[in-house]
């Protein structure tokens, strides 16, 4: 559960221009440890001069790292095996997402009936392991994100060992189909790399 002194830092943090996203973690002592912030469309240096000031009230040592969602974006020059979206779809009566990928020639279906937002990112996680993809990331949170240009779906996922969340981020028709481009975005430059695929 986080502390009140957490939810008025994050408050603060949020309150800057673009921020998307806050996390906090903390030493074992209980410190403000590292302070990650996504934002989008903003300066991210600037954006992390200012987070420093305003986490340096609350921990003298805490650090602060800005991500830009917006790189989510830009094309990559080198493409490895990717895991694609072939197909997505909801059934409005049960609620129930399906989400089809392609890998390599390979099809992979997943299920999921826990709405379009989360059951799109369920589902696409369940379709990575009907692949027979290792996957170690569980879903941490999902969402909205009000923006000039329409409503990106972030995702975060987070790893079963201790290493950095990821974050993917992408806008498409409906909510499900954003949901699971934004997994993908978060996981298609490590699935190959986890699995072993040149």
């Amino acid at each position: 559960m986080m502390s009140a002194t957490d939810e008025d830092l994050e408050l603060e943090l949020r309150s800057l221009p673009g921020v998307l996203n806050v996390e906090i973690r903390h030493l074992e002592s209980g410190e403000v440890d590292i302070v990650t912030l996504i934002v989008n469309g903003q300066d991210p240096a600037a954006i992390r001069v200012m987070a420093k000031q305003i986490v340096s009230l609350y921990s003298a040592e805490g650090s602060v790292v800005v991500d830009d969602a917006t790189a989510a974006f830009r094309p990559r020059s080198v493409e490895a095996i990717r895991v694609n979206l072939a197909s997505t779809g909801f059934d409005h009566e049960t609620g129930r997402c399906e989400v089809e990928l392609n890998f390599a020639g390979r099809i992979g279906v997943g299920h999921s009936s826990n709405g379009k937002l989360v059951g799109g990112v369920e589902a696409t996680l369940a379709a990575l392991r009907d692949l027979s993809l290792n996957v170690p990331f569980y879903l941490l949170s999902v969402v909205n994100v009000a923006t000039p240009r329409g409503w990106p779906v972030v995702v975060t996922l987070r790893p079963l060992a201790r290493d950095a969340d990821l974050y993917g981020i992408a806008q498409a028709d409906n909510d499900v189909t954003s949901s699971a481009m934004a997994t993908l975005n978060a996981l298609n430059r490590l699935l190959p790399i986890i699995n072993g695929v040149d």
